[in-house]
């Protein structure tokens, strides 16, 4: 055994290990876009709230209007956002994913479901089945997450 493997000995270990896999996939996905976490996140946000102000992405992404302003030019420079004034407004700005944006992220649910029939490929449809209610049993006792 190489001494950096590691070996998860309990139940959450196993979850956690399957949860780091599934976030792996993600993430090379995404740097196979030449894409940050951050800014996929934002462009997904984008795709599911278009006209989104900054602000908005700020507390979605939980970082400060300086960073998503940051976040935010780069992905101008690369012409996958734009910002447009409102009429009669001019301070506001609100902000939109281009179609090369929105081309860019396209099939990223695909890629997490075939990722996620990768991680649960030793399992028959039996299997995947309890898994699926156990997990649904362990849950349902659980305060469930928020929207920032």
């Amino acid at each position: 055994m190489n001494e950096a493997e590691i070996h998860f000995t309990t139940s959450l270990g196993l979850v956690r290990w399957i949860g780091w896999a599934h976030m792996q996939a993600g993430l090379d996905w995404v740097r196979e876009r030449d894409l940050s976490h951050e800014q996929a996140f934002a462009l997904g946000f984008l795709e599911q709230n278009p006209g989104a102000i900054q602000r908005d992405i700020a507390q979605m992404t939980r970082t400060s209007a300086a960073s998503v302003s940051s976040l935010l030019q780069g992905l101008e420079r690369r012409g996958l956002i734009e910002r447009r004034t409102e009429e009669g407004n001019e301070r506001s700005k609100r902000v939109y994913a281009t179609s090369a944006g929105s081309e860019l992220i396209a099939g990223f649910d695909d890629a997490m479901l075939a990722a996620e029939d990768t991680i649960l490929a030793p399992l028959d449809a039996d299997e995947r089945h309890a898994l699926l209610a156990l997990l649904t049993k362990v849950t349902s006792a659980l305060p469930q997450p928020t929207r920032p």
